[in-house]
């Protein structure tokens, strides 16, 4: 028999889930506060903003409907509470940098979502989609992921200004009540989680959850920061030279000085010295030094002659690229014209009267232009034309009119 004064295990059960949860809730309080602080995290948002932006570009393209991924949520999670976080059958699709960063992100949505995905992708109206998710439906799932990832680390690449690459993603099922899909979850205790409005045409109002490790989160916050602000370093660094200082004006000198060189950022003028020569000092304008520089040994630019040949010579090297050229040339022994049905009446033995006469010259073209009139005779068996006349420049103008 129990006493009054004792607790059952009901109450006691009872009096450690209460004042368990208020503890959660601090927790999680405190490592939001402590961990991320309010412009990490707006930084963290505005690269998944800009990352999964053109993934929404990708993804809608793959599967032909409007896709929107928006309102990025900022978030730690405890790994010891991920079965609070992910109580439902969920997708896990983990991607490793192999170039620009050096860590891994897993990318997390609901398995219906995944099944209307992969039912899009495999030709489907994604309204009744298959409940399970079989291999060939998640090899659907991870080609769409891919797609999506590869897009984010082009945006990533822009953002950063660096090339940043990635391996082909895996997929697998996560069921956190029962242990499934764990050993693809980081191995630390806080984790980065950023999570996503998905919206897919009429077919999907969800979300797209981003895992990431604390560490690599922050250092993705840290070298967008200080990238940023050693850029601005180095554009402090390079100073021109000021306008606004006047440069130093020639001193008239007698004929018994030296003159020497002072150069001030590579720009030289010429000073008076009495009786010795001086180094150029170093001269400084607005907290900026301009060392001087020595003497630089400056000649004139010396050019190839662009003269012209001698007209004969110049005439004989052009002839000369052009004596390999092959012409076409033709002896054509007369023309006439003759309409469609003259033309579909001609059978074996019809005969065709041309415009010349017997025994007029025929005409020598050279790619079909006549340059000159000859007369045809037979060498041997076969036939030949031997050049009775050049035709002049005025004659093939009135040839070709």
């Amino acid at each position: 028999m129990m006493s009054d004064d004792m607790l059952s295990q009901d109450e006691i059960d009872a009096l450690l889930r209460g004042s368990a949860e208020p503890d959660e809730e601090t927790l999680n309080e405190m490592n939001i506060e402590d961990y991320i602080g309010s412009m990490e995290q707006d930084a963290l948002g505005e690269i998944g903003n800009i990352s999964f932006g053109s993934s929404a570009t990708a993804l809608s393209t793959l599967l032909n409907q409007k896709v929107e991924i928006t309102t990025p949520k900022v978030s730690i999670v405890n790994k010891n509470s991920l079965e609070e976080e992910f109580p439902h059958p969920y997708v896990a699709i983990e991607v490793q940098y192999t170039e620009g960063f050096s860590g891994a992100n897993l990318l997390v949505i609901k398995q219906s979502d995944a099944s209307i995905i992969a039912d899009l992708m495999l030709g489907g109206d994604g309204l009744n989609p298959s409940g399970e998710l079989g291999e060939i439906q998640l090899s659907a799932v991870q080609e769409a992921m891919n797609q999506m990832m590869g897009s984010a680390a082009t945006s990533m690449s822009t953002v950063f200004s660096k090339k940043v690459d990635i391996s082909p993603p895996s997929v697998d099922l996560m069921y956190i009540p029962q242990g499934e899909g764990q050993e693809n979850i980081p191995d630390q205790d806080l984790l980065v989680k950023v999570s996503f409005s998905l919206k897919i045409g009429t077919l999907i109002d969800s979300n797209i959850m981003q895992l990431l490790p604390l560490n690599f989160a922050k250092s993705l916050v840290d070298e967008l920061m200080n990238g940023s602000t050693d850029t601005t370093k180095e554009e402090e660094q390079v100073v021109p030279y000021p306008e606004d200082v006047k440069q130093p004006e020639s001193v008239p000198v007698s004929n018994h000085q030296e003159h020497h060189p002072t150069h001030v950022d590579g720009r030289q003028s010429m000073a008076s010295s009495n009786a010795q020569q001086t180094e150029a000092t170093p001269q400084h304008y607005g907290g900026h030094q301009y060392a001087g520089q020595q003497p630089v040994n400056v000649q004139p630019a010396s050019f190839s002659s662009f003269e012209p040949a001698p007209m004969g010579q110049q005439e004989t090297k052009n002839l000369d690229m052009l004596l390999d050229i092959p012409l076409q040339v033709t002896v054509e022994l007369g023309r006439t014209n003759r309409s469609v049905k003259d033309i579909l009446e001609l059978s074996s033995g019809s005969i065709i009267e041309l415009d010349k006469l017997a025994g007029e010259p025929v005409d020598i073209l050279v790619n079909s232009r006549l340059i000159a009139k000859g007369e045809v005779v037979v060498i041997d068996e076969n036939f030949g034309v031997r050049i009775t006349d050049i035709v002049s420049p005025s004659d093939r103008l009135n040839k070709l009119r």
